[in-house]
């Protein structure tokens, strides 16, 4: 039976399969808190810890169906993702938004068509102090993220690759 033609054609699982040695796989460290469960795209980077001024100047960005990585440390004090930064990245047309770190919203999040993976959830908002870098290379979770490679994600893991796998 063929996917329906909204759906996409890849898993993860089968893309480790095809790409067997190139490519990376996240540690299983992330839970799922988007309206999307599957996506992919082109990686944009953000490097910021417990300031969310680049996550929120990135997605403000044209996102044309890429996914924003967010290096937050691992802190699990603020949340660099909530309900409204997340509004205006599905309006300004990105896929998803991996944090490692925490995000909060997560109702709104979930009724997002957004990808949405984070550490954790958490209800204290970061402070804004205009800190952070933004497409860099970033590694965490055992991966090297790097800007213009490719993110994919759903319900198995996530997985990085150098060229887009086609659909």
């Amino acid at each position: 039976m063929s996917a329906p033609a909204h759906e996409p054609r890849w898993t993860t699982s089968d893309l480790c399969d095809v790409r067997e040695g190139a490519a990376q796989v996240a540690a299983p460290v992330f839970r799922s808190f988007g309206g999307r469960a599957r996506f992919c795209g082109e990686i944009a980077t953000v490097r910021c810890r417990e300031d969310n001024s680049r996550v929120k100047e990135a997605l403000a960005t044209e996102g044309r169906g890429r996914i924003l990585i967010v290096d937050g440390g691992g802190s699990l004090r603020c949340a660099l993702l909530g309900d409204l930064i997340a509004s205006s990245a599905v309006v300004q047309g990105w896929t998803g938004v991996v944090v490692f770190g925490a995000v909060r919203d997560t109702e709104q999040l979930a009724s997002m068509p957004l990808g949405v993976l984070a550490l954790a959830a958490v209800p204290r908002k970061s402070v804004r102090r205009g800190e952070g870098e933004r497409d860099v290379v970033v590694t965490f979770a055992g991966v090297e993220f790097r800007p213009r490679e490719h993110a994919y994600a759903d319900a198995d893991g996530l997985v990085v690759v150098r060229e887009p796998w086609p659909s």
